[in-house]
C-alpha cells in the first residue's frame, strides 16, 4: 500500500504538471511577442512620457497656469490654486508606471543582449523623466523606483541627491553610446542618431548643473567646464516629439477638439504687446469677436461668474499652433541651450559673451516658431526693453527664457522659480493667501500605499503643499 500511495502521488503530479503546461499552451497568444521588445518598449516610453509632459493634467491644469502663459475661462479652480492630493496624481503615476517601467526593462535588455546603445538612450530618456518628477515634487522615490521585485516601497531620495544621481548617470551614459555596436530602433525622437543623443544628453547635463547652480556654484562650474559647446544640441538639432495625426495627435490637440476652457494669459500677451514681439500672433489668437485691442488675454485666477463674464468671443484662444494636430512636445531646444550658455557665462562658468549668446537665444526662439526675417529680429533685439541687462542677468533671460519656453509649462515653471523672473502677480481670486505655487502636491496614493516614505520625505522637506520651497529654489 506505501509504494503504491507513492505512484499514485506520482500519477497526480505528472497529470497535474501536464494540465499546467497545457493551460500555458492554451493561453499564449499567437499573435503576441512573448519576449519584450526593446523597440517597442522604447517607443512607448517617448509617446507616454510626452503625452504626460505635454498633456492636459500636468500641462494645461497645471504649470502652464502657474506660470502665467494659460489662463482658465471657466471651471477656474486649479487657476486659484485650489488643489487636493489628487491633483497632480496622473503626473506621478503615468511617468512611474509608464514611460520609467519602460525604460527599465528596455536598460535591462541592453545590459542582457549586450546592447550598450539601448541602455544608454534609455538611461538618457529615464534621466529627463526623473527630472521632470524631481523639478514638480522635490524630494522622490529614485534610487529604489521601478524595482518592486525589491522595493514595494521605495524611499524617497532628497532633490539634492537626485540631480546629482542624474548627472552622474547621463555621464555614464554619454560613454557607453558606440555608432560602432548595435544599432537601435524604436527611437521616435533621433530616429537612431547617437550623435543626437550624446547632444541631448550633455544639453541635459548643462541644465541640471544650472539648476544647481545658486546651491552648489562650483559643482556647476564643474560640469559645465567638462562639456564642449560642440557636444550640445544646435541649430536642428531640437528634442521634441513630433505628433501625427488622429489617433496620435498632440494631447493638446485632442482636448480642444471637445473643450474650451483655457484663454491665453494677460500676464504674456501684456507683455509681447509692451515688446512689440511678434511670437504674439503665434501663441494667442485674435478674439473671435473684433476688438480694438485684437488680442486679449484673460488674468489667472478669476472666479468663475468674473471669467465667464469677459466673454468666451472677446478673449484670445491659445494660438492655432499649439492646437494642430501634429504640433511636437518640444523636450529640449537650441534656444534653451544658448539661453543656458548666456547664463553660464554670467555666472563666470565659461568665458564665452553672455549678450551675444543671449541675443544668438532670442533669434533662436524665433526661428523656432518659424520668424525669420532678419530685419524684424534685428529691430526687435534694438529695443531698449530686450537689450541683455549686464547688470541683472537674471531679469533679461528670465524674462526672455519665458517667453522662449511658451507651453512647456514644467520646464518654464522650473526656471521661473530659479530665475525670480518674471515678477508675476498672483492669481487675482487666488487661495494662497497672495503666494504663487510652487510645486506640486505629492499623490494620495503615495500617502496610503507607501506612507513611511512619504512622511520621511515631508519631514525632511517640508509641508506637503504648494507653497513650499524645494532645495534648488534658493531665493
Amino acid at each position: 500500500m506505501k509504494y503504491l500511495n507513492i505512484a499514485s502521488y506520482l500519477l497526480l503530479a505528472l497529470s497535474f504538471s501536464s494540465c499546467v503546461k497545457d493551460l500555458q499552451e492554451t493561453n499564449i497568444n499567437p499573435n503576441e511577442a512573448q519576449i519584450a521588445q526593446p523597440d517597442y518598449l522604447l517607443s512607448n516610453a517617448i509617446k507616454s512620457s510626452a503625452d504626460t509632459y505635454w498633456g492636459t493634467t500636468n500641462n494645461l491644469d497645471g504649470t502652464l497656469l502657474f506660470i502665467q502663459h494659460v489662463a482658465k475661462i471657466q471651471y477656474t479652480e486649479i487657476d486659484r490654486y485650489i488643489a487636493t492630493n489628487s491633483t497632480f496624481e496622473s503626473h506621478w503615476k503615468s511617468l512611474y508606471s509608464g514611460g520609467l517601467r519602460d525604460l527599465a526593462e528596455v536598460i535591462a535588455i541592453g545590459e542582457k543582449d549586450n546592447n550598450p546603445n539601448y541602455k544608454a538612450v534609455a538611461t538618457i530618456f529615464r534621466s529627463w523623466v526623473f527630472l521632470l518628477l524631481t523639478d514638480a515634487y522635490g524630494d522622490i522615490p529614485y534610487s529604489q523606483a521601478v524595482d518592486i521585485t525589491n522595493h514595494i516601497t521605495p524611499a524617497y531620495d532628497s532633490q539634492q541627491d537626485v540631480y546629482h544621481g542624474l548627472l552622474a548617470e547621463l555621464k555614464t551614459a554619454i560613454g557607453l553610446l558606440d555608432p560602432a555596436q548595435k544599432a537601435i530602433s524604436g527611437d521616435l525622437i533621433y530616429s537612431g542618431n547617437l550623435t543626437k543623443w550624446k547632444k541631448f544628453a550633455n544639453s541635459l547635463r548643462y541644465r541640471i548643473a544650472l539648476r544647481i547652480s545658486d546651491r552648489e556654484p562650483a559643482i556647476a562650474k564643474q560640469v559645465i567646464g567638462e562639456i564642449a559647446v560642440a557636444d550640445l544640441i544646435g541649430n536642428g538639432e531640437i528634442a521634441q516629439f513630433v505628433y501625427l495625426t488622429s489617433p496620435n495627435q498632440n494631447p493638446i490637440a485632442l482636448f480642444f477638439e471637445t473643450r474650451d476652457d483655457y484663454r491665453v494669459s494677460k500676464s504674456i500677451v501684456e507683455t509681447l504687446k509692451s515688446l512689440n514681439d511678434p511670437r504674439l500672433p503665434i501663441f494667442a489668437n485674435k478674439t473671435e469677436t473684433a476688438t480694438p485691442e485684437v488680442y486679449i488675454g484673460v488674468p489667472n485666477g478669476l472666479t468663475n461668474s468674473a471669467a465667464s463674464a469677459l466673454g468666451f468671443s472677446k478673449t484670445s484662444k491659445i494660438g492655432t499652433y499649439f492646437t494642430t494636430p501634429q504640433t511636437p512636445a518640444v523636450i529640449l531646444s537650441n534656444a534653451e541651450v544658448l539661453f543656458g550658455r548666456a547664463e553660464a557665462a554670467a555666472r563666470g562658468f565659461t568665458s564665452e559673451n553672455p549678450e551675444i549668446l543671449y541675443n544668438q537665444a532670442i533669434t533662436a526662439s524665433f526661428n523656432q516658431f518659424g520668424i525669420t526675417d532678419a530685419a524684424t529680429i534685428s529691430n526687435y533685439l534694438a529695443q531698449p526693453s530686450v537689450k541683455y541687462n549686464s547688470a541683472n542677468f537674471r531679469q533679461s533671460i528670465g524674462n526672455q527664457k519665458w517667453i522662449a519656453l511658451f507651453g512647456q509649462g514644467l520646464e518654464a515653471f522650473a526656471e521661473w522659480r530659479r530665475l525670480d523672473y518674471p515678477i508675476l502677480p498672483a492669481a487675482v481670486a487666488g487661495t494662497l493667501d497672495g503666494k504663487m505655487p510652487l510645486r506640486y502636491i505629492y499623490p494620495g496614493s503615495e500617502q496610503s500605499l507607501n506612507v513611511n516614505s512619504y512622511k520621511a520625505a515631508v519631514a525632511h522637506q517640508g509641508v506637503d503643499a504648494l507653497t513650499t520651497k524645494l532645495w534648488f529654489d534658493v531665493n
